[in-house]
């Protein structure tokens, strides 16, 4: 069969699809992957086709934060500030608490996300070109990031199949869960739904009617254990999270192992290659870590270091190392909560100290990790200090059940089934999914 991946364009999301194409492709499928051209090159460099659509994104523009009051957060105008940059904190998407899930909560949440995000993400001519080729390649079926709404939009306009594929937790899907439930309780009249103005507009200029599946796939899958997923009355297939960094090579300072306890200390490369820079002060995490009886390695670039007037001696700097290859020499790992290191540390069973940026679901994230005991967040970035990091840490280092139910994840996760042992059941599902 013919599937096409459609990923956004940032590196680690597309990172996330690569180990379920090749799976396909090994399986004797034909694979393309969709996405805006600035992750051609990344595309080109996994080994697999891009197809290029619409312009550049440079999701970097959406870099700027700024706080709301609560009348603020209501008002749609607000999504912007006054410097052109995104207000975040309209954006929560985890919030859980039901006396919060209001319906006016909801809808301002999701038609910032709809007005500011998607519609940027899926423009018009992104959905035209993604049709265009759909009409031209015919695929069986397409998977597509959970911010792409393009995909289903070109799925349900060539009968194809289609289902999303998680980078972290679903809290999209949380979300409108609780918010359709909100608006049936509300009269006919009254039941405004962001999503069915966006995307039934869409969908009508290829002469298709909305459907539900547009907003959530026919299908989800999903590589966060099964403990720790959020509850969606959804289909889910289980799939083992396999880490993917990239073209990558591992350095020599990695053949032997180390002479102390090593701890990881990233803050990932979605902050810093997409949305302007980190969400914690660097400064302040390594004096957390400095004169421990530890080695610290720090994926740190040029640019973050050039604001540190000095690194502590227990920590080696590298621009880059592939996590995949560090972490199972390392007893934890200090990180801002992105869907690849949390992942990546639960698949090889490192304890976790989290400092979470407020983007997407990595509270949600940070929150689950410490809720299966297998690490400690902070709770108000914000108001972190180093000796409040040094705190959790040797805490996650030295009290044993942090490591036992870290192992005890791991081994969820290398139970759950391969991405080429879901290939099976994608095949069968697809064969149900097409509208032919």
């Amino acid at each position: 069969m013919r599937v096409l991946f459609v990923t956004l364009a940032a590196s680690t999301h597309l990172h996330a699809q690569v180990p379920l194409a090749w799976a396909l492709r090994a399986a004797g499928h034909d694979v393309c992957v969709a996405s805006h051209p600035d992750v051609v090159d990344d595309i080109v460099r996994s080994g697999l086709t891009p197809v290029p659509i619409g312009e550049p994104m440079d999701i970097g523009q959406w870099a700027d934060v700024s706080p709301l009051t609560e009348e603020e957060f209501h008002d749609e105008a607000n999504i912007w500030d006054a410097r052109g940059g995104v207000n975040w904190e309209l954006f929560d998407l985890c919030e859980m608490r039901p006396e919060k899930l209001t319906y006016s909560h909801m809808h301002a949440v999701f038609s910032a996300w709809i007005g500011a995000s998607f519609q940027e993400i899926s423009s018009p001519q992104v959905m035209d070109d993604l049709v265009c080729f759909a009409r031209q390649w015919r695929p069986d079926l397409v998977i597509w990031d959970p911010l792409t709404f393009a995909a289903p939009v070109a799925a349900l306009a060539v009968g194809a199949a289609h289902a999303r594929m998680m980078f972290g937790f679903d809290v999209i899907g949380r979300m409108r869960q609780s918010y359709r439930i909100a608006l049936e309780e509300r009269p006919a009249a009254l039941r405004d739904d962001p999503f069915e103005e966006w995307l039934g507009t869409a969908l009508a200029r290829y002469g298709v009617a909305f459907d539900e599946q547009a907003v959530l796939g026919q299908w989800t899958v999903d590589t966060v254990p099964s403990s720790m997923r959020l509850e969606v009355d959804h289909l889910y297939v289980p799939m083992r999270y396999t880490p993917y960094n990239g073209r990558s090579t591992v350095p020599p300072w990695l053949w032997t192992p180390p002479e102390r306890r090593r701890v990881c200390l990233t803050l990932g490369r979605s902050f810093r290659e997409l949305m302007g820079g980190d969400r914690a002060d660097v400064g302040e995490l390594l004096r957390g870590v400095a004169d421990l009886d530890i080695e610290v390695v720090a994926t740190l670039n040029a640019e973050q270091l050039s604001s540190l007037p000095s690194l502590p001696d227990n920590v080696r700097a590298v621009d880059f190392v592939p996590l995949d290859a560090l972490l199972p020499s390392c007893s934890a790992i200090i990180h801002h909560s992105g869907s690849g290191t949390t992942q990546t540390a639960l698949v090889h069973g490192v304890p976790q100290v989290i400092v979470p940026a407020n983007m997407m679901d990595n509270v949600i994230k940070a929150q689950q990790v410490e809720a299966a005991g297998a690490g400690l967040h902070v709770k108000d970035t914000a108001a972190l200090t180093a000796d409040s990091l040094r705190a959790l840490l040797l805490r996650v280092l030295d009290e044993p059940s942090f490591a036992e139910n870290a192992a005890a994840l791991r081994r969820e996760m290398l139970a759950t089934p391969a991405p080429r042992d879901i290939v099976p059941a994608l095949e069968r599902l697809t064969r149900l999914g097409r509208r032919r």
